[in-house]
């Protein structure tokens, strides 16, 4: 494909200045590493690296043009066709899209996005849409997957030009749905620009992400993208009806002209309502309303909050269509999602119980920690901390909430980025006043108390220490990440398998 063929996709004004030079395009890059022979290198600016200062390098690797906001010196360019961009990172996606043939066309493509419960609810929905008989791709937090392929995930929701190659790989191999986790991140970005979704989903929106948007405003108005720029047609807007923010996602979803599906734990009026549910340690049993009548479903993912995620799941699969012997089926078998209050089992019955989460914001730990509370039959013993370089207004928020429902809690380290840790422990301390501080050989006998230690593995080791038989520790924040941030670097980390270590310390 020849380069005016792409940029002849990009809308009025995208483009300051086109080159006189018409080279054959046989791919696309915006990382310098990753070009090759013949390839449109994006010089996409970012927060910490700027792909200007890659230019060079995408040349020697084979660049024969070079996608830029600002001109670079000819010695750097040599010769190269240049395309000058208003903003080169909202053009990739158009580009992309036609370079790859608009896969996202050729799919039925459902969107989730909110705060928390994203992975959950995509989870769900790929094993109803496989149920219903349907060939499903996967993209979100932990992985990107189809039948016969996965891989981690980097993003959220990947760069648009990943999105597109992956959109394209996947209706290579077969897939008819894709169920997609779409952040705000994404929807700000413009990663999911020139994707049309069958059915959009909101779950929740709490605190998160502020040192990106600012204001909870500027946040609410990125998650409403979903529904206001990237529906198709008639298509479907599945909204939590319980939650704060359900009035604008509805106006958004009525603008669009979408069929409204509403969700509720106790709104009759919903389209998609809970009847009943009891919530057990091994899971949960639930009775749903549906337009076509009752539903008895057995979901075996932990936590109360995972009916919220149930019920988005369900009007999903009412939006689509789906039959409610596919609902119940595809609950029953949906695999465990992985760091989502992940049980770490070890095999010895005096042991506490150990759990896995990914809650990182003040909602999603008040959540998992007032779920376990009435199920733990000893102490509830919670290790946490926060993110470095992340918006530090939450963190003595987080604090408060794990000091609401924790006996035993221990601050440490997560994610600390190029912030000192201990400085952004001292910011967690500050929710942590209604606990006694004590030293961390004092924690076991102590009661409603607080410990700090900086390094998360002997934190770790710490809390399954001392857990007995009857208590409950839980280890959030980090959940599926199998790494550390320290600086620059990620360094391998693993809570899931430091819990594992810990536990074979504790029994032998």
């Amino acid at each position: 494909m020849h380069l005016s063929d792409l940029l002849d996709a990009l809308p009025a004004g995208a483009v300051r200045e086109r080159p006189s030079e018409d080279p054959l395009i046989r791919g696309l890059a915006y990382d310098s590493r990753s070009s090759a022979s013949g390839d449109l290198f994006f010089a996409l600016p970012g927060v910490s690296v700027d792909g200007h200062d890659y230019i060079g390098q995408a040349i020697d690797l084979g660049a024969v043009a070079v996608a830029a906001e600002r001109r670079p010196a000819e010695e750097v360019l040599r010769g190269r066709a240049l395309v000058l961009l208003t903003d080169s990172r909202r053009s990739l996606a158009p580009i992309a899209r036609r370079f790859y043939g608009d896969p996202a066309s050729e799919l039925r493509l459902v969107g989730v996005t909110g705060t928390n419960g994203k992975t959950s609810t995509t989870y769900l929905v790929e094993s109803i849409l496989a149920r219903a008989g349907c060939r499903v791709g996967l993209i979100g937090t932990v992985e990107v997957r189809h039948p016969g392929e996965r891989q981690r995930a980097l993003n959220t929701t990947p760069e648009s030009l990943d999105l597109q190659r992956t959109l394209r790989s996947m209706r290579t191999h077969g897939v008819e749905a894709v169920v997609m986790e779409v952040s705000s991140h994404g929807l700000e970005l413009g990663r999911v620009e020139g994707c049309r979704f069958e059915v959009g989903a909101f779950t929740n929106l709490t605190q998160d992400h502020l040192d990106f948007h600012g204001t909870m405003d500027a946040y609410l108005a990125s998650k409403t993208m979903l529904f206001g720029r990237h529906l198709r047609p008639g298509g479907g807007a599945v909204v939590n009806a319980d939650d704060p923010a359900a009035g604008a996602f509805e106006a958004a979803a009525r603008a669009a002209r979408a069929r409204l599906v509403r969700v509720s734990r106790s709104d009759r009026s919903a389209e998609v309502w809970l009847e009943d549910a009891q919530v057990r340690m091994d899971g949960t049993q639930a009775r749903l309303r549906l337009p076509s009548g009752p539903l008895e479903v057995e979901l075996p993912l932990l936590g109360d909050f995972n009916l919220e995620n149930l019920l988005v799941s369900s009007g999903i699969a009412v939006a689509l269509g789906l039959p409610p012997e596919a609902i119940a089926a595809g609950t029953a078998a949906c695999p465990q999602v992985p760091g989502r209050v992940e049980r770490i089992d070890s095999g010895d019955e005096e042991a506490p119980i150990v759990l896995v989460d990914y809650a990182h914001t003040p909602d999603a730990v008040e959540k998992v920690l007032r779920t376990l509370r009435p199920l733990t039959r000893g102490r509830l013993i919670a290790v946490f901390g926060c993110g470095g370089d992340r918006d530090r207004s939450k963190r003595p928020l987080m604090a408060e909430a794990v000091a609401r429902w924790a006996d035993c809690v221990i601050g440490t380290s997560d994610n600390p980025r190029s912030e000192d840790p201990v400085s952004i422990l001292a910011d967690v301390e500050r929710g942590l006043g209604k606990l006694e501080r004590v030293e961390a050989e004092a924690l076991d006998s102590a009661e409603r108390a607080y410990t700090v230690i900086v390094d998360r593995r002997r934190a770790i080791d710490l809390a399954i220490g001392i857990g007995r038989k009857g208590d409950t520790v839980v280890l959030a924040g980090k959940g599926h990440e199998d790494y550390q941030i320290i600086g620059r670097e990620r360094f391998p980390f693993s809570d899931c398998d430091e819990a594992r270590r810990a536990l074979r310390r504790r029994a032998g």
